[in-house]
């Protein structure tokens, strides 16, 4: 028997421990982890130097623009930014121009993404204007549907609460699940109101609006439709101690809840929003050091589902204004989550099988990705290799990402992606893309 790779002489992560090993890839799986001596024959053996081989981090909260929006990110910038940042299958948001909401603007969105990916990707739906439309996006192969709770995108608007659970309800029959940005619209949109009357147009007037109360509310709602409608809820970037308390209360119930954090909520405060500026404006916003820590310490716990980066790259200009209401909010984080993460480990705050239970293993399970997510004999070869004691300092202008700006910059962090693997396929090489547009492959419900 003879397989098209074999990587060799490397340490490898396979159910919950590391081990010396190397491992064989053949038509895009793994076709056996063994020492080398009982590995087969290959087309190509690449010897890994005793570097550290993952399963590719799943990113289920990306923005990759494209189309009428490209001039921010497009789908090659953004997945040759995830093929840097050692991930290897992204979920894109439908928030887009024009929104993802129907079977045809769907259909447009993979054609186009076909031609340009280098790693894997799925799709998000918006809720589309009628009900009976959600069955055919599925079909048509949306992952997952996502919904605004803070403001209308796509067919469904959030304070119509009897159509938003019978679209809920329709997921939960087709067994997909839904992912929500739980700010509650309502209370956000009066407050913003107040704020602009009063003149109020800076970082301080920012977070009243977007308050803690805000994303409690969202939370609550969110959780309301789950257990009505029985539909696995995703809950995105909670940035609040009090959020994640009440989403453990509902999942202690046995409700169907899924909740992620981004790196900016997990290493960024208040305090350096007013340090930092405009760069780091995101929605939610960042919080405070007690939520932070507490963040933090609920991570370490193991009881945080999910990391995502909530990427969400914009031009330049659209991070400036006089106003904080003229600026764009959105964090870009593809190419620094992982180092951010395997930082952490290497610092002794995070264990290393959390990390790959949050960015790998997790994610898998809860988007049903089959057959990605671990190393194991029968599963897509999507792999990053990892050399732990890489010292090196964060610089946006060397992003792939179209946006070269980041609140990260200048952090010195330990531990980098220097080999990313999608279907047996090298796409990354010490920062260098080797991939070709369409080596990336859309991934289906």
């Amino acid at each position: 028997m003879s397989v098209d790779l074999v990587l060799k002489n490397s340490k490898i992560y396979l159910y919950g421990r590391v081990i010396d090993a190397g491992l064989a890839i053949d038509n895009g799986r793994i076709v056996k982890v063994a020492k080398e001596s009982n590995l087969p024959q290959a087309s190509e053996r690449m010897d890994l130097d005793g570097l550290l081989v993952l399963p590719g981090a799943i990113d289920v909260h990306v923005h990759l623009r494209d189309q009428d929006l490209s001039y921010k990110e497009d789908f090659y910038s953004g997945t040759c930014a995830a093929a840097n940042g050692g991930v290897t299958l992204v979920v894109d948001m439908p928030n887009n121009k024009p929104v993802t909401m129907s079977r045809e603007a769907l259909r447009e969105r993979m054609n186009i993404a076909s031609r340009r990916i280098v790693v894997n990707v799925a799709f998000y739906s918006a809720f589309p204007r009628e009900i009976d439309e959600i069955g055919h996006i599925i079909q048509e192969g949306a992952k997952a549907f996502k919904t605004f709770l803070s403001h209308k995108v796509g067919g469904i608007n959030p304070n119509d609460r009897e159509k938003l659970l019978r679209a809920f309800r329709e997921l939960s029959k087709n067994n997909v699940p839904v992912a929500v940005h739980a700010e509650d619209g309502t209370l956000l949109n009066e407050k913003i109101r107040e704020l602009k009357l009063k003149g109020r147009d800076d970082f301080r007037a920012y977070l009243e609006a977007h308050s803690p109360r805000v994303e409690v509310a969202g939370i609550r709602g969110a959780i309301r439709l789950a257990e009505e409608a029985n539909a696995h809820t995703h809950i995105c970037h909670v940035s609040i101690s009090d959020g994640l308390k009440i989403i453990f209360e509902a999942k202690r119930r046995g409700l169907p809840i899924s909740c992620e954090v981004t790196p900016h909520h997990l290493f960024l405060s208040s305090q350096h929003l007013e340090r930092i500026g405009n760069v780091a404006l995101t929605n939610p916003p960042l919080r405070s050091s007690a939520d932070m820590m507490y963040l933090r310490r609920t991570l370490q716990k193991g009881l945080i589902d999910v990391v995502a980066s909530d990427h969400a790259p914009h031009a330049s200009k659209e991070k400036e204004g006089s106003s904080v209401w003229d600026v764009s909010a959105g964090i870009v984080g593809l190419e620094t989550t992982l180092p951010l993460m395997l930082t952490m480990v290497n610092k002794g705050q995070l264990s290393l099988s959390t990390l790959v239970r949050v960015l790998m293993e997790n994610p898998a399970k809860i988007f049903r990705f089959k057959r990605r997510g671990l190393i194991s004999e029968g599963y897509y070869a999507d792999l990053v290799v990892i050399d732990m004691k890489k010292e090196w300092t964060i610089d946006p202008s060397e992003f792939y990402s179209k946006a070269k700006f980041s609140p990260f910059e200048g952090w010195h962090v330990k531990g980098k992606p220097v080999k990313t693997f999608v279907n047996g396929t090298l796409v990354m090489e010490d920062g260098e893309i080797t991939g070709k547009p369409g080596y990336g492959k859309i991934v289906k419900r």
